[in-house]
């Protein structure tokens, strides 16, 4: 293990795989940022602010790539866009963009098939990439440090099992995941009944 985490390919792996994230949602971006936040807690490697810099450059590489995609090839143009997750996600991300950017393109980094709506969503809308761009740059970093934290709070408490502190952390970084998606669909239930109600 430690030969992986001192290897000079793994930040750029590392980098590549989180931009893939931003278009395949298999691709376990956060389940590694988590794990390797948990093998920088457990064993001081690899440094924890190239591994924060490197997740965060790869989510907004991504999401401005994706937006880019947005605002020249639309939201219908492909067949995966027209899978039924992505096109509902689609469809909700349309019709709020425009009002509430911000707190779309914050939350959105959290939850993988929203991601790729909201940023191609935000392309296609028209919205300025002055003004996405900046949000886009905060979302990434936040989720970066988020990610690293979760992993590193275990893998310092579990510094003696680097192995056990990867699996813990991963299963809790996904079980509040989980939370934050429930959440965030609560709270754009009610949003949206309050909205209709009007």
């Amino acid at each position: 293990m430690q030969a992986l985490v001192v290897s000079p390919w793994l930040l750029p792996a590392l980098y590549l795989l989180v931009v893939g994230d931003a278009f395949l949602v298999v691709l376990p971006s956060e389940t590694l940022v988590v794990a390797l936040g948990a093998l920088w807690g457990a064993t001081g490697n690899p440094p924890v602010w190239a591994l924060i810099a490197v997740a965060a450059l790869g989510a907004i590489t991504g999401d401005a790539l994706c937006f880019a995609i947005g605002r020249r090839a639309g939201t219908d143009r492909w067949r995966w866009q027209r899978m039924r997750p992505i096109r509902v996600a689609i469809e909700k991300a349309s019709a709020a963009i425009r009002s509430r950017p911000a707190v779309l393109i914050f939350t959105a980094r959290y939850v993988p098939f929203a991601r790729i709506a909201v940023n191609l969503t935000a392309g296609a809308s028209g919205l300025p990439a002055r003004f996405f761009l900046p949000l886009s740059a905060a979302a990434g970093l936040a989720w970066a440090v988020y990610n690293v934290v979760i992993g590193a709070l275990f893998g310092a408490a579990l510094a003696e099992v680097p192995v056990v502190a990867v699996i813990v952390s991963v299963v809790v970084a996904i079980s509040l995941g989980l939370a934050i998606d429930a959440i965030a669909a609560w709270v754009i239930r009610r949003r949206e009944a309050r909205e209709s109600g009007q």
